[in-house]
């Protein structure tokens, strides 16, 4: 490779990073602005069944097989626990706290992996660096639980919207666990057009449910609420993830991984800027702790006893479909 082949290769490195790290940053203050004048639930799926319908017709004209029946049925499970049961709670939620409280507690999935994989069968205990960023991924969980009230505009600490936050990263971390051994289609596009298509697809039907299809007032969706909407579906969900799949294959593993605690930065700056969400002291503490516990994680998880701490690498390859 010539040295203005690396330079350019460089560059469109960083601008792929770039995307993820702002794209997904900001599907957080996306949400929030989505479900202004959205049913959430109904939002979600609305996005994720475009997104995958856009992705699943890229991959068949790129040459990706369809997926068999089991394959489908993988993809279905996969989705009901990261979009339906991660994502979709997460939108939930925001009705009830800010989205830069959202970002860090879903920030901290990686901890509830790492537990998961060190108490399920045949886990082994991981090393120190690991468990110390597990304690301090708790600590960080738990400042912001604790955190006082601080008026209307979403930063109040509200406990059914952090119960539902934490359901929503056990449930993303789950998917992400079964992932590991789930039979999913061999192409990395199709095996994420099938969550989204099937996830998105349980997002819709369980909205009628919850009431979101008798509270959509169409006429009342706001243009704000419309472009979010579109954002989510285009920057966070396809552009976001294409840049990612080719990071994977283009870029050093250990540089990609960073996304994982840049995100929330992103989130909770975006959540100050564009939402006018308040940044607490609490809030700002528990960013420090969290995403230092993320970094450890990071750093140590592929140290001795990789077995235990394998579960973790998981996070890398799901959490590009739920963003």
């Amino acid at each position: 490779m010539n040295r203005k082949t690396k330079v350019n290769s460089v560059y469109v490195v960083g601008i792929a990073l770039l995307s993820v790290y702002l794209f997904w940053g900001g599907t957080y203050a996306g949400m929030k602005v989505a479900i202004e004048t959205m049913p959430p639930f109904l939002m979600a799926g609305i996005r994720f069944f475009a997104a995958g319908a856009v992705l699943y017709i890229v991959s068949r004209l790129s040459g990706a097989k369809r997926p068999a029946r089991r394959e489908w049925r993988s993809s279905a499970i996969v989705g009901a626990l990261l979009l339906l049961g991660g994502n979709g709670l997460v939108a939930w939620s925001e009705q009830r706290v800010s989205s830069s409280i959202a970002s860090l507690i879903v920030a901290a999935v990686p901890v509830w992996m790492m537990l998961m994989g060190w108490f399920g069968r045949g886990g082994k205990r991981p090393n120190t660096g690991v468990i110390a960023g597990i304690v301090l991924g708790l600590l960080g969980i738990a400042v912001l639980v604790f955190q006082p009230g601080q008026g209307d505009k979403g930063t109040a600490t509200d406990v059914t919207g952090i119960i539902t936050l934490l359901a929503a990263s056990i449930s993303w971390a789950a998917g992400s666990m079964y992932s590991r051994s789930a039979r999913m289609p061999d192409s990395p596009l199709m095996s994420t057009a099938a969550q989204m298509l099937t996830g998105g697809t349980l997002l819709i039907i369980f909205s009628y449910f919850t009431g979101d299809w008798s509270k959509l007032d169409v006429p009342g969706i706001s243009l704000r609420s419309y472009a979010a909407l579109g954002y989510l579906i285009v920057f966070g969900s396809i552009i976001g993830y294409t840049a990612y799949i080719w990071l994977l294959k283009n870029a050093d593993a250990a540089l990609v991984s960073t996304y994982a605690f840049v995100n929330p930065v992103v989130a909770v700056l975006l959540g100050w800027l564009l939402v006018g969400e308040q940044l607490t002291v609490n809030t700002l503490t528990a960013a420090v702790i969290i995403i230092a516990a993320v970094v450890l994680v990071t750093i140590f998880r592929g140290r001795p006893q990789r077995a235990a701490t394998q579960a973790a690498l998981d996070i890398q390859k799901q959490q590009r479909s739920v963003h």
